[in-house]
């Protein structure tokens, strides 16, 4: 057997490069910039702590694991309480590492060569991402003008390309729309692959899909414990669907792929979830108050159902502006080289405080944009 492709090294060459597969050379790994200024609302975390009762409640529980012993494959206790939180039997649940590690599975077990992929443009950009990772075909489907998806738009595309996936995710990422359940409907019903909702966050005010899962026998949700839940560090996602796809998956999953550690955090969350969720009202009244603000000074900004929104400062360049934002010690996320966001920016709602020192870096940094220093 031998390497296909340019750049194999020569029989005998020690110390050469190992080619990388042809269709990942020019893949750049994703990632925000980890910086740490003084207000970092780029990734949309939450601004607080799980509370003091989810942390006691967790170390006592670390505290009865037996660390020596491999966790259970399964993750039987925590597909449980995911289950019983959402209507499901366990067998309709799946954990993993993040929501990511969900989509990857996904991926591998109906994706794949010669399959596709479709996805919404603008989206989240680690869905094509993960695609390539898994050797699947992407094809895509433009928003309209409004930055929507309409059943029609998804129809004709599912129809012209006849995806083995079609991966929405609901409010979309960045412009924190929600894609209609019409929509949902009408990828399913036109063609035959698997409708898979990226609902990451959905607990800020976006309609859930889970409701369609006994009516739509392809679709499956996918949700993550790093936003709502507060518990970005400990990588946390979960599918709800059909029990084909748990079994599915199954087949693709690494052995032992979701540590003690994690299962016991994603059980603790789940005992205790109006707890550990308490913060979601201070976040979307924020996420209001800072679009209001956004609107009132002039700037473009699209309606979210998430914990962040998308906004354009007309006549002003998004590099420009992220940079000078960046230079007053403010942190967001710079969308404008993506198609159809020209110029845009993304801001994670966080503290009030925290949303203040943006909305005052954003009206020195326009003056300063605006009239350069001589």
């Amino acid at each position: 057997m031998t390497l296909a492709g340019s750049g194999a090294p020569a029989p005998g060459a020690r110390g050469a490069r190992v080619p990388v597969r042809a269709d990942l050379v020019d893949v750049e790994p994703y990632g925000a910039p980890q910086l740490a200024p003084p207000v970092r609302l780029n990734v949309n975390e939450t601004p607080w702590p799980p509370p003091p009762a989810f942390l006691a409640a967790l170390t006592q529980r670390l505290g009865e694991l037996e660390l020596h012993r491999y966790p259970d494959r399964e993750a039987t206790h925590l597909r449980a309480a995911l289950g019983a939180r959402n209507g499901l039997p366990p067998e309709r649940v799946w954990a993993a590492n993040g929501s990511n590690e969900v989509l990857v599975q996904l991926f591998q077990a109906y994706g794949g060569a010669g399959r596709a992929v479709l996805l919404a443009r603008p989206g989240y950009s680690a869905h094509p991402l993960l695609a390539r990772v898994a050797a699947t075909g992407v094809v895509e489907v433009d928003l309209d003008g409004e930055l929507r998806l309409g059943p029609q738009a998804v129809a004709a595309a599912v129809a012209e390309h006849d995806p083995a996936l079609v991966c929405l995710a609901s409010p979309n990422n960045p412009t924190g729309i929600p894609v209609a359940e019409e929509t949902v409907r009408a990828a399913h019903d036109a063609g035959r692959g698997l409708i898979v909702v990226d609902e990451a966050y959905v607990e800020f005010g976006a309609p859930s899909v889970v409701g369609l899962l006994d009516e739509l026998p392809r679709l499956v949700v996918v949700r993550t414990f790093s936003k709502a839940f507060r518990l970005a560090g400990i990588r946390l996602g979960y599918l709800l669907g059909q029990d084909w796809v748990v079994a599915d998956l199954r087949r693709v999953r690494l052995p032992y792929h979701l540590d003690a550690l994690t299962q016991a955090a994603g059980s603790v969350a789940c005992e205790l979830a109006d707890a550990v969720t308490a913060h979601i009202p201070h976040i979307v009244a924020e996420r209001d108050r800072v679009a209001a603000a956004l609107g009132a000074r002039g700037h473009t900004v699209w309606p979210s159902a998430a914990n962040f929104l998308l906004f354009r400062v007309p006549g002003l360049a998004g590099a420009e502006l992220f940079a000078a934002l960046l230079a007053r010690g403010v942190l967001v996320r710079d969308f404008s080289t993506r198609p159809r966001l020209a110029g845009c920016l993304r801001v994670t709602i966080g503290s009030a405080q925290e949303n203040d020192a943006f909305l005052d870096a954003l009206d020195a940094s326009v003056q300063a944009v605006k009239e350069p220093a001589t």
